[in-house]
């Protein structure tokens, strides 16, 4: 059975992504990685899709990206409220950007799918309905596997760990349908950038959120302060 590490994060995209994985008859590993972010719910929320998933075995891989800060997300800034889906979308990387993350977290996946003999990894980045991060890029994807096929043992001896990103040119929309038709249980995905009991609902990633189910026709089940 073909094997794939996915970076599961907890949130909405990435438990898509897994599913997916799944769907395609992928014997997933999921690897969710603890980096000092602001909150914890997200790790929660990973530990609870892999039971509902049935997935074997979760690896938890902690680092310390805090000690690095540069973002909301890891350090003392404040995290953006109250944006419009325009404002989201203007092109302008947001305070939320962790410096170098998905390159970090694909470079700790790749590491992991040799030793677990992956085939594939998947990351659930998305391009198209996205606050901008520069490393979720269709672009940047291509570059990564052109690097992972000339570092690795297994590429160079005919066995490419092939990076997948099947929601990166999906809209949030198109994502929310996906989950549904897989039978995501969205209730239990948290997007947030916050950690209190309820989602903000106005966050960027909260706004991202809600307008995919929106325009989906769905109603998102979490539940929101606002």
């Amino acid at each position: 059975m073909k094997k794939a590490v996915c970076l599961l994060s907890g949130g909405m995209d990435s438990a898509v992504c897994a599913a997916i994985a799944k769907s395609e008859g992928y014997d997933v590993v999921p690897l969710t990685i603890q980096y000092n972010q602001r909150h914890i719910r997200e790790l929660d929320a990973a530990k609870k899709l892999v039971r509902y998933f049935g997935f074997r075995e979760h690896k938890i891989f902690d680092i310390d990206l805090k000690r690095i800060g540069g973002s909301a997300l890891t350090d003392e800034m404040k995290v953006p409220e109250g944006k419009s889906l325009e404002e989201i979308k203007n092109g302008r990387i947001p305070a939320t950007y962790v410096p170098a993350r998905n390159t970090i977290f694909l470079s700790i996946a790749l590491a992991y799918a040799e030793v677990a003999g992956a085939d594939a990894i998947f990351i659930g980045v998305n391009h198209m309905d996205s606050s901008g991060y520069p490393d979720c890029r269709p672009t940047y994807l291509k570059k990564y596997q052109e690097m992972a096929d000339l570092a690795t043992k297994r590429a160079v001896e005919g066995r490419p760990t092939k990076i997948m990103a099947p929601l990166s040119e999906m809209t949030k929309a198109d994502i929310v349908k996906k989950g549904a038709q897989l039978h995501v249980p969205f209730e239990l995905a948290w997007s947030c950038y916050s950690g209190r009991k309820k989602a903000c609902g106005v966050c960027d990633s909260c706004t991202l959120r809600l307008a995919g189910f929106s325009e989906a026709g769905m109603t998102d089940p979490l539940e929101y302060e606002k």
